[in-house]
């Protein structure tokens, strides 16, 4: 079989790529390479009003990103082009005409306030709304006087009456719809353009997708495009329709729902990894067998199974990203770090964008200091905050650390060491803390804890002697002196 597996991901350029739709598209990606198959990218663009400048190569873009490569597309023609629906149009002409020809399609004259009252109507007698089928049994002579007063017709399918749509969903098992409870729905709108449930079945066909892949939203839609298989008596892909994704308050994950971040740009912009987001995503709705979490694409690639697939809904969970980001940027390379952390230091006006030797060996210490506990590039802003203030100030945590009683006598040494000490460099540094401890008798938290609240304002942090060198004898000594009174 493996060798008739096609599938497709199939967006609309009407926004940029999200988190939802690049799951989609990852789990095809995956069943297709796991199964020796197809991968192509079809462009869905027929609502020309909503299409985003842009929007199709921002699409593509941030596939290859994450990293997502594919065998046929707009830029790589595998036989069964065009892949933009807009350049299809002459092709879907052929079989709406077919169909209006054999009687399973007509023309509707109605406008939409006719539709409106017909809809309100239908709801105030409790009835679902669905379109009576009133132009259905239009005569030649009524359809020319209907278009003699300008009216331009849509095309609708006409719904076959008192029949089930049953099959077998690759995630959710058997589902079934009554065709009763479906109106006859348009294929063409009056501008000319195939709708979405029709250009898709016919590209799916002609395309020979074996087997499609989608979010759970799309599972209304499956009923109308079997429907349109059966018309033409060809045999339906297989159908699998993912569970959604839903945020942390257990509700559908939503474009404007802001506590979490929802294109692919976005995480890129902010320096997070792509194998990190490709390997957060592929758990989303799918789980390997085992405990283990972190893959490679390749790893991903020989165990995803489809079966696999949940049935439950995937909660994006934003501090599993951030653990999941961190793991990546642990074994990064440390000049791979400062290419995804410097950019946001530089945009945040805390670094020039042009580096000396020495300004530049200073800003790779400072991201090496804090490599080990970075989630993502821009993270570097904040976590490295107080290398670039002159002043702290003290919030009530460490206020109460330098309020303890040894504290004078321990910052008195320290800035003793600190004002002897030449040059000034992490060694050196620890043992200008040994000998405070010598010193004053102080040690572990009695001692650590304020030399770090007094010269960081933090109460935890990185290495100690690292960050005070980077931090600077002068800085430093000014911190010191400011607490001494």
């Amino acid at each position: 079989m493996s060798n008739d597996v096609r599938v497709r991901y199939a967006p609309s350029p009407t926004g940029h790529l999200h988190i939802g739709n690049a799951r989609t598209a990852l789990f095809n990606y995956l069943f297709a390479r796991n199964m020796g198959g197809t991968f192509l990218i079809r462009i869905e663009d027929t609502d020309l009003k909503r299409n985003i400048e842009g929007g199709e190569e921002s699409q593509l873009k941030y596939l290859k990103w994450l990293g997502i490569d594919w065998d046929e597309s707009v830029d790589k023609d595998g036989g069964y082009g065009p892949y933009r629906q807009s350049e299809r149009v002459d092709i879907y002409k052929k079989y709406y005409d077919e169909l209006l020809d054999r009687g399973l399609a007509y023309k509707c004259y109605c406008t939409e306030e006719e539709l409106e009252k017909e809809r309100e109507a239908q709801m105030a007698r409790s009835e679902m709304p669905r379109y009576s089928g009133k132009c259905a049994h239009l005569s030649k002579e009524e359809q020319a006087a209907l278009e003699a007063e300008g009216r331009v017709p849509s095309i609708r399918f006409k719904v076959p009456a008192n029949k089930v749509y049953a099959f077998t969903d690759m995630v959710k098992d058997e589902v079934s719809f009554e065709s009763d409870g479906i109106g006859d729905f348009v294929i063409v709108k009056k501008d000319g353009i195939p709708t979405y449930n029709f250009a898709v079945a016919i590209d799916d066909y002609l395309m020979k997708i074996s087997h499609v892949l989608r979010g759970d939203d799309h599972i209304s839609n499956t009923p109308k495009q079997l429907m349109i298989f059966e018309a033409f008596d060809w045999e339906p892909p297989t159908y699998g329709h993912m569970t959604l994704i839903v945020n942390e308050s257990r509700k559908k994950l939503s474009k404007r729902d802001e506590s979490i971040i929802q294109f692919i740009e976005q995480y890129a912009e902010l320096g997070y990894l792509p194998e990190a987001l490709f390997n957060f995503i592929a758990l989303l709705g799918w789980s390997p067998q085992g405990e283990e979490e972190i893959f490679s694409k390749e790893e991903f690639i020989k165990i995803f199974d489809a079966n696999r697939l949940s049935k439950s809904p995937a909660l994006f969970d934003k501090q599993k990203l951030a653990w999941m980001n961190n793991q990546y940027m642990k074994k990064l390379e440390l000049d791979d770090v400062v290419a995804l952390a410097l950019p946001h230091l530089v945009k945040a006006g805390l670094v020039k964008e042009q580096l000396n030797q020495e300004e530049e060996n200073w800003v790779k210490g400072l991201i090496a200091l804090y490599q080990e506990q970075m989630s993502f590039g821009a993270e570097i802003v904040e976590l490295s905050s107080m290398f670039f203030k002159d002043e702290i100030d003290y919030d009530e945590e460490a206020k109460a650390v330098l309020d303890e009683e040894q504290v004078p006598e321990v910052i008195s040494a320290f800035y003793d060491e600190v004002d002897a000490l030449t040059p000034f460099k992490a060694d050196g540094i620890k043992q200008a803390i040994k000998a405070v401890q010598k010193s004053t008798g102080q040690k572990g938290k009695k001692l650590f804890m304020p030399i770090r609240v007094a010269v960081t304002g933090q109460t935890h942090g990185p290495e100690l002697p690292n960050a005070i060198e980077l931090l600077g004898k002068e800085k430093i000594k000014k911190r010191l002196e400011r607490l001494k009174g």
